[in-house]
């Protein structure tokens, strides 16, 4: 007797290999392109120092002269103004001693104002220098922030790509194996077949007195 049940398992094994073969390799083939894009996305990151080659806003300060030159000009001024008001005074001690007293107070004065604007100028120069120091700071920590979010984007990416194909490749060997799997069982049904046609065949010719 024909093993019926053997031959059906064969054809649904042969039956679920083929059927939606095109579809698993396009999806293949697919799951590979997107696998091939993450892996050469993950090989080429920038992985360069965002901090070489930084600036140093410091190192060209330079030494604020205006505040010196205004104090030789205020008192180049002053004691002209003074000079010129006591000309006509010269020649008495009291007049001479006063001009002299007035020509100290205006030189200190000059250069109290000197360096109070000396002071000034170099509070905002080093305070702009730093602003920018620290601007640079920041962006270069915002570009390692941005580094780091993108790779493990990256990587997220790879990881899903990676698993799509790893499916799609056992989908495929499943349908392979069920193919197989199905060739396999016809086979032992068609020897399993011959050999029960064999063996009514003996029977039929014990019965009729022949000889194979």
């Amino acid at each position: 007797m024909v093993p019926i049940n053997l031959m059906a398992q064969a054809g649904m094994g042969i039956a679920s290999g083929i059927i939606g073969s095109r579809r698993r390799k396009q999806e293949q083939l697919t799951a590979q392109g997107e696998f091939d894009t993450s892996m050469n996305e993950f090989r080429n990151q920038d992985v360069s120092n965002p901090y070489a080659n930084m600036e140093n806003t410091m190192e060209d300060l330079t030494v604020n002269t205006q505040a010196a030159e205004f104090t030789a000009n205020q008192q180049e001024q002053g004691l002209s103004n003074i000079m010129s008001n006591m000309s006509s005074a010269a020649g008495g001690s009291g007049i001479a001693a006063l001009a002299q007293s007035l020509a100290n107070q205006q030189s200190q004065n000059a250069q109290a104002a000197s360096v109070d604007i000396g002071r000034q100028e170099a509070g905002n120069q080093v305070a702009e220098r730093q602003m920018a120091g620290n601007l640079q700071s920041m962006e270069r920590e915002g570009d390692v922030l941005s580094r780091n979010m993108k790779r493990n984007q990256i990587g997220q990416e790879l990881t899903m790509a990676a698993g799509r194909k790893q499916a799609a490749d056992q989908a495929r060997q499943d349908a392979t194996n069920q193919m197989l799997g199905g060739i396999g069982t016809g086979g032992i049904g068609g020897i399993q077949a011959g050999a029960a046609f064999f063996e009514d065949l003996d029977m039929l010719n014990a019965l009729t007195g022949r000889t194979a």
